[in-house]
């Protein structure tokens, strides 16, 4: 063999070894994405039926929601740099994430999607900010179901925004009461001489899931909002009706009235500035007995 053959097989060889090494971080980047892949696409798959509900749609209990999505949510939270806490919950606490889910969810139960969504979101598989329902759904499933009155989806429409505006409140109370506590926690842990590392993180991460808990609902009723507006200008063109249009266009603005304490951290009006409440009058007085009846569906 010739020296010119011989000088070009050994830098063809240089080469191959240089693509090898180049090609080592690369691999072992791969190899390293791979358990991730497998925890991200495992809790998908495992969360294509969304959160199972019993009675009046509420969340009913369940080994894969309430124990090994929450295992997979946890290390996904870690891996993305989120604070964990191992913290026991307080009774407000877990007030405050049992009233959050009625906003986070679906308006329409059925919405199997955006149920996928909200509790992968719910379980930190996800961030929660991305634990968005898409606004345009609720008009889709509302379409959707036969009923035998079109003024039937505006009713269904107006009990939905009411009920979402007289949960406002008592969801914010216990927010209060527990950024409250939060306060005390965090003035404790500066004022002890000796605290652990564990304990001083635990402090500042469950901190950090009360008040994302708090801004996640906030977002999730601002969608909640859009969705309902969106439905009602769609029933607007399809299946117009003036008298039920008015109602629950009221019924949407009364929760957009409502959901403006969200951003300001549930800031809620103290009695002093409201004044004593009104007494409620008895339902005589506002034709009771006299309603029509309920549209069939």
């Amino acid at each position: 063999m010739g020296l010119g053959r011989q000088t070009e097989l050994r830098g063809q060889g240089d080469r191959a070894r240089g693509r090898m090494k180049a090609g080592a971080p690369l691999r072992a980047r791969l190899l390293m994405a791979l358990p991730l892949a497998a925890l991200t696409v495992l809790p998908m798959a495992l969360a294509a039926c969304s959160r199972p509900t019993g009675d009046f749609d509420r969340a009913r209990p369940s080994v894969l929601h309430d124990k090994v999505m929450m295992q997979t949510g946890e290390l996904a939270a870690r891996y993305r740099g989120d604070p964990v806490s191992k913290f026991n919950y307080t009774d407000d606490e877990n007030l405050l994430r049992d009233r959050g889910w009625g906003f986070i969810r679906p308006p329409w139960t059925k919405d199997w999607i955006g149920g996928t969504v909200a509790e992968m979101a719910r379980t930190r598989n996800i961030p929660e900010a991305e634990g968005r329902v898409p606004p345009d759904l609720y008009y889709i499933f509302l379409r959707s179901d036969k009923f035998r009155s079109s003024n039937a989806r505006y009713d269904r429409l107006a009990a939905d925004a009411k009920g979402d505006a007289e949960l406002v409140r008592p969801f914010c109370e216990v927010a209060v009461r527990v950024r409250a506590a939060d306060d005390e926690r965090l003035r404790a842990l500066g004022s002890r001489q000796v605290v652990t590392k564990e304990t001083y993180d635990g402090a500042k991460a469950r901190v950090y899931e009360n008040r994302v808990m708090t801004a996640w609902v906030a977002q999730a009723i601002g969608y909640r909002i859009k969705a309902y507006q969106r439905a009602l200008d769609g029933l607007e063109i399809e299946t117009p009706t003036g008298d039920r249009m008015f109602q629950t266009s009221q019924a949407v603005r009364t929760l957009e009235a409502e959901a403006q304490i969200l951003p300001e951290g549930c800031a809620l009006p103290s009695d002093a500035a409201t004044g004593p409440a009104a007494a409620r009058k008895s339902r005589i007085y506002t034709g009771w007995g006299l309603e029509r009846p309920a549209p069939v569906k």
